[in-house]
């Protein structure tokens, strides 16, 4: 039986959430992200002794090995088996009117890369799945071997970011065409060949961003997200806070284009003299840079290196007269 101590999960930017979170005993908060529990523990720590915690993932062991990690607060949790692009739903069906907090720890868990079958890393062979919930979706190597060549390109390149997009997808044309590809080690070998020699990234793996990019697309990370944000922002009371951790610069540019969006105030054309369309900025954004993790965390955590922490406040809003 995997346990919690199995389920790695060293929570990115702990004491820098914490503090835009801005907590207090009795407050209710949603981890849309739970993963193993690490950042779900210490808010349950800092809303004692009734704040609540509303624990959301996908993925049915993070589940289970969060929920003996926060055993010790099991009358203050509530933990289920959905994505936080549901959470309005979820809350619904708690009974839960209020929420005073919201958390997005956004991409794939350490556990997921170093548990060799799931299919996430190509540091280790195994079946290319790569989904979140296995009892759901298509998996990473129905993709790869059923999808056509303009397809596979659109997804390397929009997901990935992946330069080689075609010469990649050509090459796993021709292989499928033999046999199928069916491991991840097998998938990271046939990039790497395709992948020009002179020309191949001197900091990842030459296989990286195509993962991500299989990764994405199969689990609809993005598609989740923007539902996601928007729903987190129809959960908060005013006053709540919305804090984003982003791994990606896909994910990251999103989060801010949102933010930016729901910060804004008027929508008029610019040509008008006065304002006649009444919106009224949503939120107020708390991290104008975004908050990265410190030399010494990065050292001590290497994946927090890409990590980027944002946040807004809900507004109240005023009558329109």
């Amino acid at each position: 039986m995997e346990t919690s101590a199995d389920f790695k999960h060293e929570p990115v930017l702990l004491h820098e959430v914490l503090e835009l979170l801005h907590l207090r005993p009795g407050a209710y908060v949603v981890d849309g992200t739970l993963g193993g529990g690490g950042h779900s523990l210490h808010i349950l720590e800092a809303t004692a002794p009734d704040g609540h915690l509303l624990g959301l993932d996908r993925d049915t062991r993070a589940l289970n090995a969060a929920a003996q990690r926060l055993a010790p607060f099991r009358s203050r949790v509530t933990l289920r088996q959905a994505n936080f692009s549901e959470m309005v739903e979820v809350l619904k069906q708690e009974n839960i009117t209020r929420c005073d907090a919201v958390l997005l720890d956004l991409g794939v868990s350490s556990h997921q890369l170093d548990c060799a079958e799931r299919g996430f890393s190509f540091q280790q062979d195994a079946p290319l799945d790569m989904r979140m919930n296995q009892n759901e979706g298509i998996t990473a190597q129905e993709v790869v071997n059923e999808y056509s060549l303009a397809e596979l390109v659109r997804i390397f390149r929009e997901y990935g970011e992946e330069r080689w997009a075609k010469r990649i997808a050509r090459r796993i044309e021709q292989v499928r065409s033999v046999t199928p590809l069916q491991t991840t080690l097998e998938l990271a070998e046939l990039v790497r060949d395709a992948v020009p020699t002179g020309k191949q990234p001197q900091r990842i793996h030459p296989a990286t961003r195509v993962f991500q990019a299989l990764r994405i697309y199969v689990n609809d990370e993005l598609g989740h997200l923007k539902t996601g944000l928007q729903q987190a922002l129809d959960v908060l009371t005013p006053g709540g806070v919305l804090a984003v951790i982003s791994f990606h610069s896909l994910e990251d540019r999103i989060v801010k284009q949102f933010f930016r969006a729901q910060a804004q105030t008027c929508a008029c054309p610019p040509r008008l003299p006065v304002c006649i369309c009444g919106k009224q900025a949503q939120v107020k954004v708390l991290t104008r840079r975004g908050v990265k993790a410190t030399e010494e965390e990065t050292q001590a955590n290497p994946r927090a290196r890409s990590a980027i922490l944002r946040g807004v406040e809900k507004l109240r809003q005023l009558d329109k007269e």
